[in-house]
């Protein structure tokens, strides 16, 4: 169980007695919600860019009251006993909500994806034929630790057409509602309805199941999370459900990799931020170079406060350093979420291939090397939302790859795949233009 689900299993008893509201009516919300969105889809890109530069000013303004409440959770996180990973992602500290309000006016500035005519011919028989982007209509996301994507989520939604409803964990509810009430206050001044961004502002999970279920209304589910929710919204949804974000992503090391280089980008995909689920898991050397090689990795990262689980090869290549110890089965299929780094020794490309076939969670998995026919395998190879050929794994998010601020990183293949922006929260109509054509 990670530090989060401890939180919440632990802080549900003592938080719900200062819940309010309670008794949510849900169906109620949903309808609320798809009637909000309806009249959401049908306003213009300026609108809702005013509404998305409405909603960057007042984070701004009530900042310190947001910090405030964040630093509550944060407090009570810390009560508990709860991991440095753990408090990283409840953290809006420092120079953090300045980033997720620059984050909303980015994505005020992107295209909005509404009404794109992704292709358009005309047939034989003289129809004109198009397919255009459409809202998708009311989205479901249910998240763990992370406020910022309270904001992230109400802002691609706004600007793709979608109302949504969010419910958050309890370790972030009063950073939640104070992001809740500056949305809502600055969605009051524009054409954008407050009610378009829903929020469940009770902690007790029923209402996951209910939300679940609640197809009607709700044409999407979002889990973002660990996976243990990710399989929980799988097997009781009876809405779509898109899962990602759980990464066990690797890196390759292949013998003609520049050392140099090689150190740099192992350094910044494990120790940049941890917490991420773009962060480095496991590391898979190469046996020519593994003697000489990762000795230098445990010098580098160690000195970063980084400790490593070894397979047999790579602990005896350690020279018994402390910082280093005997890896176990589980920790190929951990994923750490800290300064942890599992190091195996694989004999050749195919080895390593086979390993993250059956380990990785298909989030980034990157190699290192200057052989580009290696490469070119290793690319075609891999079947991950993201592949990367001599850089780290930590460039998979919505913002780094252009889109603004994410919804999730999806490591599914259908709907959508990687970061999830804007287009990805669409879906398409097909219209059809004739001059009194009848089918024979």
């Amino acid at each position: 169980m990670t530090d989060v689900h401890m939180l919440e299993s632990t802080a549900d008893s003592a938080i719900e007695a200062n819940a309010a509201p309670v008794g949510i009516d849900l169906p109620a919300m949903g309808r609320t919600a798809r009637a909000a969105g309806r009249k959401l889809a049908r306003l213009g890109t300026d609108q809702k860019n005013a509404a998305l530069l409405a909603i960057a000013a007042g984070l701004e303004a009530h900042a310190p009251e947001i910090l405030s409440a964040n630093e509550q959770d944060l407090a009570t996180a810390r009560d508990r006993g709860i991991g440095d990973a753990s408090l990283d992602r409840l953290s809006l500290q420092g120079k953090r909500l300045a980033g997720v309000i620059d984050d909303v006016r980015q994505v005020a500035t992107l295209p909005d994806p509404v009404g794109e005519v992704i292709e358009a011919r005309t047939l034989p028989n003289g129809l004109r034929l198009s397919r255009r982007r459409t809202a998708l209509g009311v989205l479901g996301v249910i998240y763990e630790a992370r406020p910022n994507v309270t904001v992230d989520v109400a802002t691609l939604a706004i600007k793709s057409g979608n109302a949504v409803i969010l419910r958050g964990g309890s370790e972030t509810l009063h950073t939640n509602r104070a992001l809740i009430a500056v949305i809502h206050d600055a969605l009051r001044q524009t054409d954008v309805s407050p009610d378009s961004v829903q929020f469940i502002a009770s902690t007790d999970r029923r209402y996951i199941g209910e939300l679940l279920k609640l197809y009607q209304y709700v044409d999407l589910i979002i889990p973002r999370g660990g996976q243990a929710l990710h399989q929980f919204c799988r097997e009781n949804s009876t809405i779509p459900v898109i899962t990602g974000g759980m990464g066990i992503c690797h890196i390759y090391v292949e013998p003609s990799a520049d050392p140099a280089a090689a150190l740099r980008i192992i350094h910044n995909a494990k120790t940049q931020r941890p917490s991420t689920c773009n962060s480095l898991s496991t590391l898979l050397v190469h046996e020519q170079i593994a003697a000489s090689f990762i000795p230098q990795v445990i010098a580098h990262l160690g000195a970063s406060g980084v400790t490593f689980r070894a397979d047999p090869a790579a602990l005896a290549i350690s020279h018994n350093d402390p910082r280093v110890t005997a890896a176990d089965d589980a920790a190929w299929d951990t994923e750490w979420l800290a300064l942890i780094l599992g190091i195996r020794v694989v004999d050749s490309l195919e080895t390593a291939l086979d390993h993250i076939e059956t380990h990785s969670t298909a989030h980034s998995e990157a190699i290192l090397t200057q052989d580009m026919a290696s490469a070119a395998r290793f690319v075609d190879a891999v079947d991950s939302a993201a592949v990367y050929v001599n850089a780290s794994t930590r460039f998979t998010d919505g913002g780094q790859f252009g889109l603004g601020a994410e919804i999730a990183v999806s490591t599914q293949k259908l709907q959508a795949r990687g970061p999830m922006g804007l287009r990805e929260l669409t879906s398409y109509k097909w219209i059809i233009e004739g001059d009194g054509q009848t089918r024979p």
